[in-house]
């Protein structure tokens, strides 16, 4: 992996690469480290998209890291459930007909969610990360680290107000794909 210094809105971190994949490290790691796994969402990280509670996710988590101290940020290449973002464009057209977002991935032809966190666990392995809060609402998330042999000692709720334009999105994601929410 490379690393670099990275200094931020939020605060000084250490980031690292990993192919698409990136570790925001802030300050020194005591085990169990806080961890959040974010998967990219350019339209709500980057441009404020109201549709999901994602860049809201991310922030509510790197402020929470450094309330703390310490932990990790990882932000792993999969876009719209592993969609790809693109077709996360077409799965919002969907939805604007009508359809939530796990019907909108079906038509599509995906499945709910093509996420692994195979390449979480590996990143954490290589920062020498075992034991983890993790800051997620997600329970495939969840099972997809332990399988992967890390141990998590909490799991840290996310949990961002709904707005007009996500609440049968937070709905959605509750119901049909049962995040802790």
């Amino acid at each position: 992996m490379n690393s670099a210094f990275f200094p931020s809105k939020f605060g000084e971190f250490k980031i690292y690469s990993s192919k698409d994949n990136l570790a925001l490290i802030y300050g020194n790691l005591k085990e169990p480290v806080l961890v959040r796994v974010h998967s990219r969402c350019t339209t709500g990280d980057v441009f404020g998209s109201l549709r999901c509670d994602c860049g809201e996710q991310l922030v509510q988590a790197i402020e929470m890291i450094k309330k703390k101290g310490n932990g990790i940020i990882l932000y792993l290449d999969q876009e719209g459930r592993g969609i790809g973002l693109s077709n996360k464009i077409k799965a919002y057209e969907l939805q604007d007909k009508g359809a939530d977002t796990v019907e909108a991935n079906h038509q599509l032809g995906f499945e709910t969610d093509l996420r692994s966190y195979e390449t979480a666990a590996e990143i954490l392995k290589q920062l020498e990360v075992s034991r983890i809060k993790l800051i997620t609402n997600n329970p495939k998330k969840i099972e997809g680290l332990k399988i992967n042999d890390l141990e998590i000692v909490e799991r840290v709720p996310l949990l961002i107000p709904s707005n007009s334009h996500n609440e049968k999105y937070l709905k959605t994601k509750k119901e049909k794909m049962g995040h802790l929410i």
